[in-house]
């Protein structure tokens, strides 16, 4: 009751706004200093009085008597007092939005008309003296309308009666006052927007200001289904899935404006302005909305209308640090609540210390101090901090080296200056760029954002390893971009990405393709973790639903696509880049797969579901085999699968449409292998092969459970067997799992003929080497002495002893080394070859000698000193196997 009193006691001191309501709302002040602050805000909210207008303004003079001396008394803290001020604008409006329709149409429904909130009041962080700035929209269908009138023209008139209840003024103020200036081409549009042609503009012809203002937009009021249709047609353009760092450049370009238009409110002292001033409020917002524009078209997480909302979602993502979001948020709590000092004195919509020494000393007391020079004081080290952080962002988005151009040094010299062996040809290519042929670089936009990044680009290209392949591929890869502007932007925005865009033109054909067909796959590289391993599956699966939030299926699928590209594109350049291991990085590309078919199949599962309904007691079971199996996956692997389902076929599905046990469980099979390669917008995510499943493309491409087992008893050959080495269930209830592997574990530990075994294998590895032979010197897997040869060598032991029966071969390996099986040179052997075939596929896919850079890059990777010396480590752990099989199998004369 001391802070209430003492509050009380400065509200009627210093502030006349606050003085007056005092002695005007008798009835509020008795509950208000009984310290019932909850029911004085009831009382205030259920005033009534003659009149729609009227009403509304007593109620907001309750509402602002209310909450300012409860802000006042530090008893409600700023986010429920901007709350509650922005819970009353919604309600506001719509008592205004009924009382137009009432009075125009007695009785018709309240539909039609939908009001978008914006800024603070999008946010639910409304100043105490604060404008609304709503966008009105109708649906011509649904408005209700006198039969004679121009729905367009009722419409309107609504909008224009909603404007006059909330801002006409009289002895009792006013509610709100309303700014329209933030619809579509506002001098020229109507105030109410038809629905449609507001998605129109949105979609083709909005500024880049207007997506900065509907990062905090919201239904505020009306017809909330209209106003969620609106919002959620023009997701695309707020949220865009490429990175576009052109916004940050937007945003520090209006930041210049603001501080040149409000030049006399920068100097922190009487005058300065806590919301436009350098270090206020709206460089707290700016610098919140810079990166959940650039990182919220990936990342549902970040968008958030909320400020301080956005930042702690900003550094949980790892975009921002988290001291520059605990800094940023404790400045925007401390100037917004100063801010509601400045308003409070005078219930003026002011953002500025007063230059009157003496209402400046008026707000100070009423914020608790002692007058305006110790406010000026406890503001300097806020705004200090904020301008530092703020500029720390803005500096980061310039772009280092100079432009290029013919009217300095020739740029023949220049070229050569910066190494280029062949400057000539380089200026053909550079002459090519600017042309106006190449269809990314074509708009003006794009030709700026390219020749502003061009010097530090061509600095790049030339230290790259590979400086003529590096350029070669940098204009194959502009070639295939149907618009390259954001990748320029990006660069230019983050210099230190060029060595690593150097780095992957010069080493990896893959990746340069990849970035031709996705140029958003530059964007996860900013990521602070984009050069960690991913994590296990369940934080794969984690990241994969927390993006695709509440998604629809179409939505899911293009979403998981987005994220294992950027992710299997990161871990590629992390192995160019020698940053992890190669096998980890082969179990991370397995992960990732393993959590895309988990996430997809759930996903794909659920929408069969609406159709087809359950078939009870029975569920679908998908088991991986293969390098999927075993956990070691390449940048371009097939995933191996075979699909059963549990329980009787004879059943028959409880949906709408019911299904027998057998047709519903192959067409979701053909679903789910849909969803996992099937291209859509986003692209391809992986080729699936089902051969292996029982009687191969001639049997059913799902199964039962217990037919799967006969097969595999009765029916399978050595090779099915084989493949059953390095089974793992990936999708299916604990219980479904433990089935399976039981009977994938009893098929495995079946005694065999181990003679007749041997040359049956001997004789299948004889075939396939005559039919598939090695594509190249590097064909690691297909070589004599290869992978194949000490996969048949491990499978054939493991069926033949029942030793080391688990479906990685690492450790598979290392258990028959110990149970005296194999020698101990069969590890290191698989070691390199393993890594090898890693990057082999990435760096050399055709299996030839690649050129030198590329030849130290993977000798480097894998721990050898140049090129000959892994050649030589290679024949001789080629050698180790060869021997092995000649051990088991007889001569290898194939």
């Amino acid at each position: 009751m001391t802070a209430l009193r003492n509050a009380i006691d400065r509200a009627s001191a210093n502030s006349p706004f606050l003085s007056g309501l005092m002695e005007r709302n008798a009835d509020l002040m008795a509950l208000i200093e009984a310290g019932d602050l909850d029911a004085a805000l009831h009382s205030a909210l259920a005033r009534q009085s003659e009149s729609v207008g009227a009403t509304l303004r007593q109620q907001r003079q309750g509402v602002a008597l209310v909450t300012a001396l409860a802000d006042l008394a530090g008893i409600w803290d700023l986010t429920r007092v901007t709350r509650i001020l922005s819970d009353f604008a919604d309600h506001a409006l719509d008592e205004a939005i009924a009382a137009a329709i009432e009075e125009r149409v007695p009785g018709a429904p309240n539909q039609g008309f939908a009001v978008i909130a914006l800024g603070k009041h999008g946010g639910r962080e409304l100043n105490y003296s604060s404008d609304i700035d709503p966008i009105f929209l109708f649906d011509p269908r649904t408005l209700p309308h006198r039969e004679r009138d121009d729905v367009a023209e009722a419409a309107v008139r609504y909008g224009r009666r909603v404007i006059e209840l909330l801002s006409a003024l009289d002895a009792d103020g006013y509610v709100f006052r309303v700014d329209m200036r933030l619809r579509p081409s506002p001098e020229v549009s109507p105030i109410v927007l038809p629905v449609e042609a507001a998605i129109s503009y949105y979609e083709s012809s909005a500024l880049a200001w207007e997506q900065a203002a509907f990062i905090r937009s919201r239904v505020c009021a009306g017809d909330r289904a209209l106003g969620d249709y609106f919002l959620s047609a023009i997701q695309p353009f707020i949220w865009r899935k490429s990175l576009d760092f052109g916004q940050l450049k937007n945003i520090t370009a209006m930041t210049a404006q603001i501080r040149d238009h409000y030049a006399k409110g920068q100097k922190i002292g009487l005058g300065y302005d806590l919301k436009r001033g350098h270090g206020g409020i709206r460089e707290c917002e700016f610098f919140a909305q810079a990166h959940q524009l650039i990182h919220g078209g990936r990342d549902v997480a970040l968008r958030n209308p909320d400020t301080r909302e956005a930042l702690a979602a900003l550094a949980a993502a790892g975009w921002i640090k988290a001291e520059e979001a605990e800094a940023l948020d404790a400045a925007y709590e401390q100037l917004r609540t100063v801010e509601h000092r400045l308003q409070m004195h005078s219930d003026r919509q002011t953002h500025s210390i007063p230059d009157n020494p003496e209402t400046a000393d008026a707000v100070a007391r009423l914020h608790g101090l002692a007058d305006a020079d110790a406010l000026i004081a406890l503001i300097r080290p806020i705004a200090t901090s904020v301008a530092a952080i703020y500029d720390r962002m803005v500096d980061a988005s310039g772009s280092d080296g100079p432009r290029m151009a013919e009217d300095g040094l020739p740029l023949e010299e220049q070229l050569s200056d910066l190494g280029y062996a062949d400057p000539a040809a380089v200026m053909q290519r550079m002459a090519r760029w600017r042309s106006g042929n190449i269809r990314a670089i074509r708009s003006p936009s794009a030709r700026d954002a390219f020749e502003a990044v061009l010097p530090a680009l061509l600095k790049a290209l030339a230290t790259a390893p590979d400086s003529d392949r590096a350029i070669a591929r940098f204009d194959n890869m502009i070639e295939a971009m149907p618009s390259a502007i954001n990748v320029f932007r990006l660069l230019e925005a983050r210099p230190g990405l060029l060595q690593l865009v150097a780095d992957i033109l010069s080493y990896a054909p893959t990746l340069a393709d990849d970035l031709g067909r996705q140029s958003r796959y530059l964007d996860a590289l900013i990521d602070t973790s984009a050069m960690d391993l991913p994590g296990d599956v369940p934080d794969l699966l984690a990241a994969m639903q927390r993006r695709i939030g509440a998604a629809d299926y179409q939505s899911t699928l293009d979403i998981v696509r987005d994220y294992v590209g950027e992710k299997r594109f990161a871990l590629g350049v992390q192995l160019i880049e020698g940053r992890n291991d190669a096998l980890e990085i082969a179990r991370s590309y397995a992960h990732l797969a393993e959590a895309a078919l988990q996430t997809l199949t759930t996903a794909t599962v659920a929408e069969f579901e609406k159709a087809h309904g359950k078939v009870p007691d029975s569920e679908l079971v998908i088991l991986a085999l293969g390098r999927l199996g075993g956990e070691a996956l390449t940048h371009a692997s097939d995933l191996d699968l075979i699909l059963l389902f549990t329980g009787d076929h004879l059943a028959e599905s409880d949906g709408p449409r019911p299904l027998g046990a057998t047709q519903y469980y192959n067409r979701l099979a053909q679903r789910v292998i849909a969803s996992l390669s099937v291209p859509t917008a986003s692209g391809a995510l992986y080729e699936v092969d089902t051969r292996l499943r029982p009687s191969g493309a001639d049997g059913l491409l799902c199964a039962t459970v217990k037919s799967f087992a006969q097969y595999q008893r009765e029916n399978a050959w050595d090779w099915e067997h084989m493949a059953l080495t390095r089974a793992r269930v990936l999708f299916g209830s604990d219980a479904a799992r433990a089935e399976v592997g039981a009977i994938i574990d009893g098929v495995l530990r079946t005694s065999r003929d181990n003679a007749k075994i041997l040359g049956d294998i001997a004789g299948m590895r004889r075939d396939m080497a005559a039919h598939k032979p090695p594509k190249g010197d590097l064909d690691v897997k297909l070589q004599p002495g290869g992978l194949v040869d000490m996969e048949f060598i491990i499978h054939i032991v493991q069926l033949t002893r029942h030793e080391g029966l688990v479906p990685q071969l690492g450790p598979a390996i290392r258990m028959l080394v110990t149970g005296g099986h194999l020698p101990p040179e069969f590890a290191d052997a698989y070691g390199l070859l393993g890594r090898l075939l890693v990057m082999v596929r990435l760096i050399a896919p055709d299996c030839n000698t690649p050129p030198p850079a590329a030849q130290m890059l993977i000798a480097k990777s894998l721990g050898y000193a140049d090129w000959d010396a892994l050649t030589s480590a290679i024949r001789d752990y080629r050698g180790i196997v060869i021997a092995e099989w000649e051990r088991l199998f007889g001569p290898r004369d194939f």
